[in-house]
């Protein structure tokens, strides 16, 4: 037999064979209200009917059967129609779903936008560290080439002073340029903080290439091209430059040289032909104090750029973060109230009134919260109106 709660509606499933005694008595499991259900000895198959119990009060053998009744499960809840499945009896139950509105909003609000940013800020830091890498190039370049015509000018001008100087001292044999201080003087001077110039002489019949000024005077009035067994492997580098002033042209470009460590380290060298003789001015400095300030610059935008990188990710890893902690705290939170909804809402549609609820929201959530409460009001009035009619 089906018994129905009054003050609810709520409905129960009574076996009447399990009732001991007359009667017995059970509280709703929805609202408390106490439910007195008596056995009519007149019905054969022993069929209970609903007692009303207005003052939800029954004598102690009442309550004593109703605990045993209690006790031996014949009470069990039951649905609202006798078609409906046991699972529809309990009210709402959550489907099994893939995606919930919350993984949805972290995908749509946190992932998708956070990836396009993501992509951004790292296609915006490789254009800008392209940008930093090209420009110190440039920039390595330009003083490069800033260097080498500096080297080139002071070539240019030593050679000239040498001209002049042996115009005005005819007398002046080459044998004697490194004895003569005052032509020695102008013949090797300083280039930059390592390099120096030099006083050689192009090949007459004999085509031997010989150094009459020079810095190191082990150097000095022996065959060039024995530097060979010296320079090995770097010495085609600098014969090439070297002899490049045969035809008395300016020969330039840069060679590997020995130094007095041992060490092999590359140099740039000018040769400038001294008009009317053949003698020629060589110019030479080490690269590397062409390309020091070149290479300041070029450690400076590195140092740079990798702050920046920096920067960026942890900008965006912070912003990743952040974004991430608001989306799922706000996902949390409308999940819950929409799920707290729909159980009041299945709780409705069940039969049963549901507990009370205040509306807190101020936007479409509590316009549903509104209607979902007038929804429960609704329903219990009409409950109240058909146990009146009844």
């Amino acid at each position: 037999m089906i018994v129905i709660c009054e003050d609810c509606g709520k409905k129960y499933r009574i076996d009447p064979a399990r009732i001991k005694g007359k009667a017995a008595s059970f509280n709703c499991r929805v609202c408390d209200h106490l439910i007195l259900v008596k056995k009519e000895k007149s019905i054969p198959s022993e069929a209970a009917t609903l007692v009303p119990a207005p003052n939800r009060q029954v004598n102690a053998e009442a309550i004593t059967v109703a605990m045993d009744v209690d006790t031996a499960a014949v009470v069990s809840e039951t649905p609202m129609l006798e078609q409906t499945s046991a699972a529809t009896e309990t009210g709402y139950s959550r489907r099994a779903r893939r995606f919930g509105l919350r993984a949805k909003m972290l995908i749509l609000f946190l992932l998708v936008p956070m990836s396009l940013m993501a992509v951004a800020g790292l296609f915006s830091l490789w254009q800008f560290e392209s940008a930093a890498k090209m420009l110190s190039q440039r920039g390595t370049k330009i003083v490069g080439q800033m260097a080498e015509e500096k080297i080139a000018d002071i070539s240019a001008a030593v050679a000239m002073q040498c001209k002049l100087y042996l115009l005005s001292h005819p007398e002046l044999k080459k044998e004697d340029f490194s004895r003569d201080l005052g032509f020695k003087s102008l013949a090797v001077q300083k280039v930059g903080s390592t390099g120096y110039t030099a006083l050689y002489q192009r090949p007459g019949s004999d085509g031997i290439w010989r150094t009459w000024a020079h810095i190191n005077p082990k150097i000095i009035a022996i065959d060039m091209s024995t530097l060979r067994d010296t320079l090995k492997d770097s010495f085609a580098g600098f014969w090439k430059i070297f002899v490049g002033v045969k035809e008395g042209r300016i020969s330039r470009g840069y060679y590997t040289w020995q130094d007095k460590d041992d060490k092999f380290r590359n140099k740039f060298m000018v040769c400038t032909p001294i008009a009317g003789t053949r003698f020629v001015i060589a110019a030479t400095t080490y690269l590397d104090e062409l390309t020091a300030p070149a290479r300041t610059m070029e450690a400076g935008a590195r140092e740079f750029t990798d702050k920046a990188r920096l920067i960026a990710l942890a900008t965006l890893a912070a912003a990743f973060l952040l974004i991430g902690l608001i989306v799922f705290i706000y996902s949390h939170r409308l999940s819950g109230k929409i799920r707290s909804l729909a159980e009041a809402a299945a709780t409705v549609g069940a039969g049963r009134s549901g507990r009370g609820f205040k509306t807190k929201s101020r936007d479409e959530i509590g316009d549903l919260e509104e209607a979902v409460a007038g929804l429960r009001d609704g329903s219990r009035s009409s409950f109240k109106h058909l146990r009146g009619l009844g």
